[in-house]
């Protein structure tokens, strides 16, 4: 069984309320403010295809990577449907490896909080550094400390959708910032009865000092830190930061 199989079933319902089309262009103008021109892109943590599909439509040469074949499924059939081109790989994103370079990456929707191992993450840094051209730009955003504390915490959401009702459960370690998820999946099956399925994962809180740290361990400088999806300076209570990374 790969990672995130049964997430990859609801992944596309329980995300409903991203509007990924406007993520993308956020993305497009800080990719036009920093680098300024459409090139090769990489979309690490690629999922479903969410932000490959309109990147790919605005005249990026995309290539999606994600180390789930279930998400992959998804993306490479929703890309068909939009007659995209566009070079999905299944890899782990410590264990990337390109056919060439790539002039930006982006890795969104808290991809790399879902990394709990500092070490590892470090590896997935220095690995997307590798194939990245001098001058090329990294994007990515993560959960804040103040949202792993706050509002993710030791809380528990339900998501009541017709196709799956959803049960979503926390619980916060706060001695290493890192919070246990459990969704627990009820898809109904008719006649009042329901098929469960579970997945867990864990994500970890990181500091904007850590961050720039293993940045510039692996070769990038910190160009600029933003509150999600705005160009403000994010705030003490900002649930999630976008940073923007030059390859030096």
């Amino acid at each position: 069984m790969g990672p995130y199989q049964q997430f990859a079933n609801y992944y596309d319902i329980l995300t409903e309320n991203v509007n990924y089309r406007e993520r993308a262009g956020y993305f497009d103008q800080l990719l036009k403010r920093y680098h300024n021109e459409r090139g090769i892109l990489l979309d690490l943590a690629c999922g479903t295809g969410g932000l490959s599909i309109p990147l790919s439509q605005m005249g990026y040469d995309v290539i999606g990577v994600d180390g789930s074949s279930e998400m992959l499924s998804f993306a490479m059939s929703k890309a068909g449907e939009a007659q995209q081109q566009i070079l999905f790989l299944c890899q782990r994103m410590d264990q990337l490896d390109l056919y060439g370079t790539v002039d930006a990456t982006i890795c969104a929707l808290d991809s790399l909080n879902h990394v709990t191992d500092l070490a590892t993450l470090q590896q997935i840094l220095e690995r997307v550094s590798l194939f990245t051209n001098p001058g090329g730009i990294f994007l990515f955003d993560v959960n804040t400390p103040y949202k792993h504390r706050e509002i993710l915490a030791n809380n528990v959401y339900v998501y009541d959708c017709p196709e799956v009702y959803c049960v979503w459960q926390n619980e916060y370690q706060e001695q290493d910032q890192v919070v246990n998820i459990q969704l627990d999946f009820f898809q109904p099956q008719g006649k009042g009865s329901y098929r469960r399925s579970t997945e867990s994962f864990q994500e970890r809180a990181y500091s904007q000092e850590i961050l720039t740290q293993l940045l510039e361990q692996a070769g990038f400088g910190l160009l600029d830190l933003f509150e999600g999806d705005t160009f403000h300076a994010p705030t003490p209570t900002t649930q999630r930061w976008v940073l923007v990374a030059e390859k030096l």
